[in-house]
């Protein structure tokens, strides 16, 4: 394992241990099924891409406010997320499918990486990232720890700006 995974998964600890009692990261036992998890509607919100063929899951915690958080990315066939970036450090896992993923501030389909379900890669906090699927959908668990957002590299590639 690498030190800086180790470093993040000590952090990662340490905000979960630290959380205060009004607003604890994991309240109570929390176990899921595929299937359970399938049934799990869509939240939105913070550390999403913000795209229309993206469902954001909030599973623990909240992206939004300080401390750990946990949350799906239910992707569609045939979707394309330009560049952005993200505030604090993510771990993520290919849940299901198939997941073209890359590092750089503008979308390169040459380095897109092909990441199948069981692979793991991480968004370290601020770099710039981009992703695809192709004929499936995608299923990714991301963690990390909040607050967190999502910057566009391009503005023009928000999908709310204006246009």
């Amino acid at each position: 394992m690498s030190r800086g995974m180790i470093a993040f998964l000590a952090v990662f600890a340490f905000a979960a241990h630290a959380q205060s009692a009004d607003r604890p990261a994991f309240s109570a036992p929390y176990a899921k099924t595929p299937a359970e998890l399938s049934g799990i509607a869509a939240t939105g919100g913070a550390g999403g891409s913000g795209n229309a063929k993206v469902q954001v899951v909030r599973l623990l915690g909240d992206p939004a406010l300080p401390g750990p958080y946990s949350q799906l990315l239910r992707v569609a066939p045939h979707a394309a997320i330009p560049a952005h970036h993200h505030a604090g450090d993510r771990v993520a896992t290919v849940l299901s499918g198939t997941w073209q993923f890359g590092y750089g501030s503008q979308f390169d389909a040459r380095k897109l990486k092909t990441l199948p379900a069981g692979s793991v890669y991480t968004e370290p906090a601020n770099a710039a990232h981009f992703a695809q699927t192709g004929e499936e959908p995608v299923t990714v668990l991301i963690t990390g720890v909040g607050p967190t957002d999502t910057i566009y590299e391009n503005p023009a590639d928000a999908p709310h700006a204006t246009r």
